[in-house]
């Protein structure tokens, strides 16, 4: 993973500079920060990252944790997600945004660690825990991908031979030629057209509920909440773990470090423009998919737009809509390699040299090619990554977006051990604790439940 940088470097108004290597402070930087986590954007671009973090397809699953907690519950831990999220976010910038105002600007996750937590903390364990987590959503993405190009070909073809793994291959190729994007801000134009298709294929897919469940073949509904005993209770976890997951992000400090500096505030309005496309999707989905489904949505409630083969909307929309899916996510992988992007950068390119020189292009392109040949074979090996990744998720996903934001907070501020503020973030970080050891037990027990129908490139 190449030598880690154990100070944080300050920030110079050479950061961000095309080409070569740039002096911060005493130091300089590390190609991965010099070349990737360029300081060039606006509070507008980083409202384009921060969407294609979070909207992402994960959240056609909304309906499916509805179903295991009801419509209550659903509606409750949907709306307190989101509050606690946004908040966490904040309270991350914030801090961000103190240790900029001191000659310190942080640019990633591990430099935080470092800072607030210690070296040790930085390096073994915030470092390799964002990025096995980005990884892993790397690999689910290239998964859903392949599953999004195979609905669309079966939705032409129904009885189509092309198995799972063939599409999985297919999108792979096309991220190959994608990851080759040299920086996090030289994507901003392809997350704005991102945020554009998640409104998109959310508005079809709502519009879609709302047709089937007043159709003449509308299924029947029943809004009671399956399982009994303990089946109910791992069933209600796992809901909030697919929750908390689908609000996950991971890279705040990285998408914060594409804004060029002064820095202060514009986190906070990149935050907005983010959760008021949050908001207009997450519940127009999660309502109108369960209501049209009830207990019977899926996991992917465009899957519940077909029933035996046979689509319950017209053709044409369910390409349409799959279009859109799967467009927006090759965005969302390019948005989580970049963590793997500046460990490979950092490990192999030269700062002293220009960013486009032959002694840097040629190693960019042969590792970040190497990286998602990786992804797309593990995501062709493992259609039951899914699985999988909720486990990483209990692990990774909370403590990186639940946990550790208000710990970095109360330890950086230090507010009074007797005001809201402090014990409001324990409280949270607690709780949220308790619930990535429960919702990690709840995905251990799914897995075992499911191993038996796992089989390397299984056509599901």
């Amino acid at each position: 993973m190449g030598t880690a940088v154990l100070d944080s470097p300050k920030l110079s108004p050479e950061h961000g500079e095309k080409g070569g290597a740039a002096t911060v402070g005493p130091k300089e930087l590390d190609a991965g920060a010099l070349f990737v986590l360029k300081s060039r954007g606006t509070w507008l671009h980083c409202g384009y990252h921060l969407t294609t973090a979070i909207v992402a397809p994960a959240l056609l699953s909304l309906p499916f944790a509805f179903a295991l907690l009801g419509w209550a519950g659903g509606v409750l831990s949907l709306a307190l997600a989101g509050l606690v999220t946004f908040y966490s976010y904040n309270l991350l910038s914030l801090v961000l945004e103190h240790h900029a105002a001191l000659g310190k600007r942080q640019l990633r996750f591990r430099d935080m660690a470092h800072d607030v937590l210690g070296p040790g903390w930085g390096r073994y364990f915030v470092g390799p825990l964002q990025l096995g987590i980005c990884y892993g959503a790397v690999i689910a993405c290239t998964l859903l991908g392949g599953q999004s190009l195979k609905y669309i070909y079966l939705v032409a073809r129904p009885n189509g031979t092309m198995e799972l793994y063939h599409f999985v291959v297919i999108f792979g190729g096309l991220t190959l030629v994608m990851a080759q994007m040299p920086s996090f801000h030289s994507l901003r134009h392809i997350n704005l057209i991102s945020l554009l298709l998640c409104l998109a294929y959310c508005a079809c897919t709502t519009a879609g509920a709302i047709y089937v469940g007043y159709s003449k073949n509308a299924p029947s509904r029943d809004y009671s909440i399956t399982g009994v005993g303990m089946n109910r209770v791992f069933g209600a976890f796992n809901a909030f773990s697919i929750i908390a997951t689908t609000y996950g992000n991971g890279i705040i400090p990285e998408i914060q470090a594409t804004i060029a500096p002064p820095v202060t505030g514009k986190m906070f309005k990149g935050l907005l423009v983010c959760y008021a496309v949050v908001i207009s999707t997450f519940f127009s989905v999660a309502i109108s998919g369960y209501w049209a489904f009830g207990n019977q949505s899926r996991q992917s409630v465009l899957s519940n737009f077909m029933v035996n083969n046979h689509p319950l909307l017209p053709k044409g929309f369910l390409l349409m809509t799959n279009v859109f899916t799967l467009v927006q996510v090759s965005a969302v992988v390019l948005v989580y390699m970049q963590p793997t992007n500046v460990v490979i950068e950092r490990a192999f390119a030269d700062p002293k040299k220009d960013q486009f020189s032959i002694r840097n292009v040629v190693p960019r392109l042969i590792f970040r090619s190497l990286s998602i040949v990786l992804a797309t074979t593990l995501a062709a090996m493992l259609p039951f990554f899914g699985d999988i990744m909720a486990l990483f998720g209990a692990f990774g996903c909370i403590p990186l977006d639940f946990i550790l934001p208000m710990v970095f907070y109360n330890l950086t501020f230090k507010p009074s051990r007797k005001g809201l503020v402090y014990w409001g973030n324990t409280i949270i970080a607690v709780l949220s604790t308790v619930l990535a050891l429960v919702g990690a037990v709840a995905s251990v027990r799914q897995i075992i439940l499911d191993a038996k129908t796992y089989r390397l490139f299984a056509n599901m």
